[in-house]
């Protein structure tokens, strides 16, 4: 099982919402698509015994130390991943979606930035957008679990 999250905007107590889900759903791998904002929410999510996958979004200005804390696990997107036979494209805001979407290249796209929940399916590719982790915005906490293998998603709100 995967979780796909975005815009944690220091939210703490939602943070630790989503560790226990992490746990609780044996969560293998993490997307995280970027506006973390400070370092110090990085240890809900970046765990040993879990693969993670990060991308800095634009509200993310301490970039050095969320390197750092993340042992380098957060990078410039939009990135580009392999894993587990899937070709996966992450960003944080969606610049590239149209042109990603069409290419038929990915397996999955994930996307945060606008903090409203999108998905599409594609003839290829499952679009992800899992809104606002935070729920600062828009009041709706969400985040994304899904099953790769065969693309069934199921959103939760915390």
């Amino acid at each position: 099982m995967w979780l796909i999250l975005s815009d944690s905007h220091d939210n703490l107590h939602k943070a630790k919402e989503i560790e226990r889900i992490i746990i609780k759903n044996n969560i293998k791998k993490i997307f995280h698509c970027g506006d973390f904002v400070a370092p110090f929410i990085l240890p809900y999510f970046v765990k040993e015994e879990i693969e993670f996958f990060g991308v800095f979004g634009n509200n993310d200005g301490e970039r050095l130390l969320l390197t750092q804390r993340s042992n380098g696990k957060i990078k410039v997107g939009p990135r580009d991943l392999t894993i587990d036979n899937y070709r996966i494209l992450m960003m944080h805001e969606p610049f590239a979606l149209e042109a990603a979407k069409s290419s038929n290249l990915y397996d999955f796209i994930f996307f945060g930035h606008t903090h409203e929940i999108y998905t599409e399916q594609t003839e290829k590719t499952l679009i992800i957008n899992p809104g606002e982790s935070s729920g600062w915005l828009t009041g709706k906490s969400s985040i994304i679990l899904l099953e790769p293998k065969n693309k069934k998603w199921e959103i939760l709100y915390l």
